[in-house]
């Protein structure tokens, strides 16, 4: 049976149980297979750890942006993937996108594994970079808009548990990433070997699972209430030419774009700066962003719990001036106690971006064609992967210029705050009060 949309000829209740499985407990099966699948692609956040040793290790000895070069292409590449796999599993349904993204992901990573040295930092680019960052794209949105259609009773919550897992993916990979590297500190790259077999196990089990609701599925003692009111906004399904046509589309773009800017710029350079700025030694800084992960997963859930009980732009002005704030002070902070306090505020809001962002387009364009709208969307993530970690990289430098870097993705972050309070819930959008 195909893992689109089933129909009213399928032998599944209109209720959406299958095989005698009660909706309830086979939606929170799929949180559970989408947090798998997310949990291996988030993996890309330890690249802090690889970055560290690629600076260090004999054969590479790459510069800090050549080593923050192959995360950037990375994030660049999500966008392209996302968008592609948005549009395809909205048309083909959310299993075979998910899979077939997985396997992309991972090749990308074992090709990775065969580079040894300098010279073959232009396969480390195409493995890492461009293919595993295109392969991540493709996966991510697809349990992002099937569990939207799975839980219209708990968008915000249920769309930052759909995305913790990928917050959470650095958690584990952090510790035992730097103890592959330690093995063999001339060869960082060998570690991608174990991973990549590993994401691949893990990504195909949790996709195996995937499928959206059935035709007419519904919850029951559901009622949509307004979006800013803390509900879910009911009315006209935008298409994504519709989405591109309204200014909301592009101010949500914006926020995500600059939110993200502001909390990848620290993830990108985490290891160096707990040990350049509080004095961390390589092992407990290594340890560090493998618990700055937990905030990065936790803050996906939290925000969008949040979000769901103030308001959705609310929620963006808060995380923007925490992440401000946070990384105005960051530079100062020399005792390790208060580094770690900063930088897990801005893993939390950093990841609360994500968790609630797809939420908030649901609630601006109706989830119906959320996999193309949100996948394009998310050139925002793409855009501020980029220029997050490439300002810090380029301020921070050789002279290790973390106050000037820090400083003013710091006034960046504040100065975005005011995009918050002119974007709207789009007129075409009807809000139906419980």
């Amino acid at each position: 049976m195909s893992d689109r949309d089933v129909t009213h000829d399928s032998p599944h209740p209109a209720d959406g149980s299958t095989h005698g499985a009660s909706p309830g407990g086979l939606r929170w099966m799929l949180v559970a297979a989408g947090l798998l699948l997310q949990f291996s692609i988030g993996a890309v956040y330890a690249w802090s750890v690889f970055g560290g040793a690629l600076e260090k290790a004999d054969p590479w000895q790459l510069s800090k942006v050549r080593a923050a070069l192959p995360f950037e292409v990375t994030i660049g590449m999500i966008f392209i993937g996302s968008y592609v796999g948005g549009r395809l599993q909205d048309a083909r349904g959310p299993r075979i996108v998910a899979l077939i993204g997985g396997v992309i992901y991972a090749v990308g990573i074992l090709l990775a594994s065969f580079t040894n040295g300098e010279g073959d930092y232009w396969l480390l680019i195409l493995g890492y970079g461009v293919i595993s960052g295109f392969g991540l794209g493709f996966a991510y949105i697809v349990p992002i808009a099937m569990l939207q259609k799975w839980f219209p009773d708990k968008k915000g919550l249920i769309t930052g548990l759909a995305v913790g897992g990928f917050g959470f993916g650095a958690v584990l990979t952090s510790p035992v990433a730097q103890w592959l590297i330690d093995r063999s500190p001339d060869d960082p790259t060998g570690a991608f070997l174990p991973l990549g077999i590993a994401y691949l196990v893990m990504s195909l089990i949790g996709a195996s699972f995937f499928r959206n609701p059935p035709q007419g599925y519904v919850v029951p003692g559901f009622e949509p209430v307004s979006a800013e009111g803390g509900g879910s906004e009911v009315g006209k399904d935008y298409t994504q030419g519709e989405a591109l046509r309204t200014p909301q589309w592009y101010l949500l773009t914006a926020i995500l774009t600059l939110s993200v800017s502001a909390g990848i710029s620290l993830i990108s350079q985490a290891k160096t700066s707990a040990t350049d700025i509080s004095g961390y030694s390589v092992t407990a800084a290594a340890t560090l962003v493998g618990v700055l992960a937990i905030f990065n997963g936790g803050g996906r859930i939290f925000w969008a719990a949040v979000s769901d009980k103030i308001g959705r732009m609310r929620t963006f002005a808060a995380i923007l001036v925490l992440q401000g704030v946070c990384l105005l002070l960051l530079p100062h902070a020399s005792n390790a106690a208060f580094f770690a306090i900063l930088a897990a505020i801005v893993y939390l809001c950093y990841g609360g971006t994500f968790g609630t962002m797809p939420a908030t387009a649901g609630d601006f364009f109706g989830v119906r064609n959320a996999g193309a709208i949100y996948g394009l969307m998310l050139v925002g993530w793409s855009l501020g992967g980029v220029i997050g970690p490439l300002i810090a990289s380029a301020l921070i430098g050789e002279d290790k210029a973390y106050t000037v870097a820090y400083t003013v993705i710091g006034i960046i972050a504040l100065a975005s705050v005011a995009l918050t309070f002119i974007t709207k819930v789009p007129e075409g959008r009807e809000v139906k009060r419980a």
